[in-house]
């Protein structure tokens, strides 16, 4: 037998579990449209109530009349939702013989609805999550993620598994594992006191010139990822992105800098949003000559310059995070991860108080007849030091070739000195964490953050 529903019935609008993205008044609209059916004409009623307790979320929406059209349609929207929930969305159909009362003829509902920030995840494998091995990380009500099916689902790992897939081009060949953003999620929740919703848009192992329209006519990531912010409502308050891996070759890392401004000029202009912020990664290490060294610290320099170069980026450092291949983040390292981009978005995007930028060189000098070079690093809010006094993960290079460092001094300040075995020239390059897998890098020591790799000349 068909199931031929009576009453309201809904047929656009929010989805189960879906998190609608707040305004700058952290406000939202909810707009729903439909049918109805029944014997006699009558009026379609909307509300917002809590899904706790059933009590209707403001005055405002408590029940009111949906546009009601004899052809059998109607329309809503309901107004100046607060950030918050989770809401449950209830309909119901009022003959008009109806005497008014509680009871009246039924209607559709969406569940587990919030009003939120909505965060798209963009990037390659670490983005993807590829972490292999246990790890405890638990859903958490009010973390939502719009899945590769395009419905809404409380966000659980693996966040990148294609089930029911509606958009094939970021499929994984593989079952993805463990990424860092549902802890990033459950963090910000957590300190905003709002619902996220997760957009999940990567690819492992895909190129930065899938995700750019300006370097390729298909920029198949690109589409892809517009077309699941429209679905998900049009609107969102910032990506987190981790790629650079399949661009650290010697054709494609010397010019990442000004294609990935190509390619956030391309993603703020067709999201609507000319300031929308964006979290990077700095590169890991990699324990396999997969790529070449020069490769890989041009990319991190470019991911370290475009922090400073580029309007509303951040990024942050990955060097003390342990893998669980040979070039994937583990789950233990995804969870860091995930709190320092959490960190890092509630500083730069929410104007809390919190000290979320790495170490980064600025400046390098020569002092004591040009056979000592003092790194100057900031923000430094304990002193720099390491953990591995034998490690010397700095590299210095002149007309002359490299030069050997003897010592790696750490002064119990913001500077680092490196005692060279010979003078260096004015203008040498110096490095900080060369290479696919460089040794111990330093750090800001209380807070236990690691270095930006930096490629720099001398002053």
């Amino acid at each position: 037998m068909a199931n031929e529903q009576i009453g309201a019935i809904i047929d656009t609008g929010p989805l189960d579990w879906q998190i609608v993205q707040q305004d700058t008044a952290g406000l939202a609209d909810i707009p729903i449209s439909g049918h109805w059916s029944f014997e006699s004409p009558g009026v379609v009623q909307v509300r917002l109530v809590s899904e706790d307790t059933g009590v209707p979320v403001t005055r405002g929406l408590d029940w009111q009349a949906a546009q009601t059209r004899p052809d059998g349609t109607w329309q809503a929207v309901l107004g100046g939702v607060p950030a918050g929930g989770l809401y449950r969305l209830e309909t119901r159909f009022r003959p008009d013989s109806q005497p008014a009362g509680e009871w009246s003829i039924r209607g559709d509902m969406r569940h587990f609805l919030g009003v939120g920030d909505l965060w798209i995840i963009a990037g390659q494998s670490n983005s993807a999550g590829y972490g292999r091995g246990p790890y405890h990380d638990p859903p958490e009500l009010g973390v939502h993620i719009f899945r590769n099916s395009e419905q809404w689902a409380l966000a659980t790992q693996p966040l990148n598994e294609s089930t029911d897939t509606r958009h094939p081009v970021n499929r994984e060949t593989a079952n993805p594992g463990h990424s860092p953003y549902l802890h990033f999620g459950r963090l910000l929740k957590q300190t905003l006191n709002h619902p996220i919703g997760l957009i999940q848009t990567a690819l492992g192992g895909s190129a930065l010139s899938a995700w750019n329209p300006a370097e390729s006519n298909s920029a198949v990531l690109f589409h892809n990822m517009v077309h699941c912010v429209q679905q998900a409502g049009g609107r969102a308050r910032g990506i987190v992105w981790y790629q650079g891996e399949s661009d650290a070759n010697d054709k494609n890392a010397p010019t990442y800098l000004q294609r990935f401004g190509a390619a956030l000029d391309a993603w703020r202009a067709a999201l609507g949003n000319p300031d929308l912020p964006v979290i990077t990664v700095q590169l890991n290490r990699v324990t396999q000559a997969l790529m070449s060294d020069e490769g890989w610290t041009q990319v991190r320099e470019a991911q370290r310059q475009a922090a400073h170069r580029l309007k509303n980026v951040a990024v942050v450092p990955t060097l003390d995070l342990p893998l669980s291949d040979l070039i994937h983040n583990s789950p233990s390292g995804n969870m860091l991860l995930a709190e320092r981009m959490a960190r890092a978005a509630l500083g730069m995007v929410y104007g809390r108080p919190v000290e979320y930028r790495a170490p980064d060189v600025v400046d390098a000098r020569r002092l004591d007849n040009a056979r000592t070079v003092e790194l100057t690093f900031e923000p430094v809010t304990s002193r720099m030091d390491t953990i591995d006094v034998s490690a010397i993960p700095f590299r210095v290079v002149d007309g002359g070739g490299e030069v050997a460092i003897a010592h790696v001094v750490y002064p119990g300040d913001h500077t680092i000195r490196l005692e060279l075995a010979r003078p260096v020239a004015a203008n040498a390059q110096v490095h900080g964490c060369y290479g696919l897998n460089p040794p111990t890098a330093p750090m800001d020591i209380e807070r236990l953050m690691p270095m930006l790799g930096f490629s720099v000349h001398l002053t």
